[in-house]
């Protein structure tokens, strides 16, 4: 888990989502992560617990599971995880048949939440031939400046990953 040491401030601030809004609130920058129309804000917040909770944390089950000594894997929450993500595959893609992200036309904090989310899932559970829309979306999430600039540096590390695929950044997307 993240952690932000403010010294200016003398806070500690945890997590990826309160991190973002504590940097909104305290050091606006140019982008607008979390838009201030309070229902537009409601929907920013709910799709990145979506990414968090419906993508990312079934994902990392499923990784978590090949560090388990031999004998001690968990097949059916394997399974079930492998479910959920297929489940969350399909409602983005439907989602992004009308958004350029998460929730419309703007990037927001629920971008954030969906890139290594969807980066990481795709690499353990690739998306169907007919997600389309999802695919689209990871290579819009990929392309972006600043996500590029966070897997390029992070890239050297991907040998640690524990499965027999390993992430790659597809070299057409950056």
């Amino acid at each position: 888990m993240p952690v932000l040491e403010d010294g200016a401030r003398d806070r500690i601030v945890p997590e990826s989502t309160i991190v973002l809004e504590y940097l909104a609130q305290h050091y606006p920058g140019s982008t607008v992560l979390i838009p201030a129309d309070p229902d537009r804000a409601r929907q920013t917040r709910l799709a990145d617990r979506f990414f968090d909770d419906y993508v990312h944390q079934p994902m990392q089950k499923i990784v978590t599971d090949r560090l388990r000594p031999p004998g001690k894997e968990d097949l059916f929450g394997v399974e079930e995880a492998k479910i959920q993500i297929r489940t969350a595959y399909d409602m983005i893609d439907a989602d992004m048949a009308a958004n350029r992200w998460a929730i419309g036309e703007e990037f927001t904090m629920a971008d954030c939440a969906a890139a290594p989310a969807l980066f990481y899932s795709n690499t353990v559970l690739p998306f169907s031939g007919s997600q389309e829309n999802l695919a689209a979306y990871l290579d819009r999430l990929v392309a972006r400046p600043s996500i590029a600039r966070v897997l390029t540096e992070a890239e050297p590390y991907f040998v640690h990953f524990p499965m027999e695929t390993k992430p790659r950044i597809p070299k057409s997307r950056v």
